[in-house]
């Protein structure tokens, strides 16, 4: 057996956890898997893995061959794919992150269908607002919302998304909505994220503004329900707060200051430019959210 389909043994055994899952996801046997991967060692010099019992786990070295392994393999992967024609389904699996409430909202409903339509495709999917290193964290792909901060990874549109400014009913009752984004001052407002300060971005001269309130989250659904709730103003995207906009529970305020549509993205690392699964996956998502979103944009 080749030294790369001893990184394959490896890497399906961490993937699953143990031996027996990936002797089961192999077609083989665990007895064999666990030969081989001492053999692996041998020839490697070094301890790949500690095993016990009742847990198996990857040493630091481990790891490292882990990820390293992992991305031989994707691209021997990808190299046979594009060496076998355009017309066969791509395969293996794809490491996403996006952020909680558009993962939760959006890619919950979509990605069983994409497994459905790519049955040899598998999906790791972690939700998180913090901005993930995809090269060092071992990701494939990330979904991001808004301005995209300079770097080296390639960005796809998927959507386009609008901020707006909004509130209950039942919180302008008694108040004067805000006319201004001065007046905003003197209203509560709903933030998000847990900075020392909060900027929320307007269309117009003022770019952007310090705003203030008792009440922080970092996620857009908890601001939401605190809008809905009336608590205050929150900004936020109109695919969180759409449906409560639609049934009256949310109304827009300072719509003259809305800013221009922003964009959701794909990124992903340069090297994967030529990953059949990653356009695959990005066609899916522009395919998706065309046919559900108005293009604002």
């Amino acid at each position: 057996m080749s030294q790369l389909e001893d990184m394959r043994l490896f890497v399906a055994t961490l993937d699953t956890g143990s031996f027996t899952a990936a002797a089961e996801r192999l077609g083989l046997s665990k007895q064999f898997i666990s030969k081989r991967l001492i053999a692996l060692e041998a020839q490697l010099g070094v301890r790949l893995l500690v095993r016990t019992t009742r847990h198996l786990r990857a040493t630091d070295l481990g790891r490292a061959y882990y990820e390293q392994a992992r991305t031989i393999l994707q691209q021997v992967d990808e190299l046979e794919q594009a060496m076998t024609g355009a017309n066969r389904s791509p395969r293996g699996r794809l490491r996403i992150t996006a952020p909680m409430s558009f993962g939760t909202m959006h890619l919950s409903p979509l990605l069983p269908k994409f497994l459905a339509e790519f049955p040899q495709v598998s999906v790791e999917l972690e939700l998180s607002d913090r901005m993930v290193d995809l090269l060092g964290e071992g990701y494939d792909l990330a979904v991001r919302i808004g301005e995209l901060a300079d770097s080296s990874l390639v960005a796809r549109r998927i959507a386009p998304v609008q901020l707006v400014l909004c509130c209950s009913p039942d919180y302008l009752k008694g108040r004067e909505p805000p006319r201004t984004l001065a007046e905003l001052a003197g209203h509560d407002c709903l933030l998000y994220g847990h900075g020392p300060h909060v900027e929320w971005a307007f269309g117009g001269e003022e770019r952007s503004k310090v705003v203030t309130g008792r009440y922080r989250a970092n996620n857009g659904e908890l601001l939401r329900d605190a809008a809905i709730q009336g608590l205050g103003i929150t900004q936020s995207p109109t695919f969180i707060v759409a449906p409560a906009l639609a049934s009256g529970e949310l109304v827009t305020v300072l719509d003259a200051f809305r800013p221009p549509p922003g964009t959701v993205h794909a990124v992903y690392p340069q090297h994967r430019q030529s990953s059949m699964l990653i356009h695959v996956f990005v066609e899916f998502l522009q395919r998706s959210f065309a046919a559900a979103w108005h293009d604002e944009g």
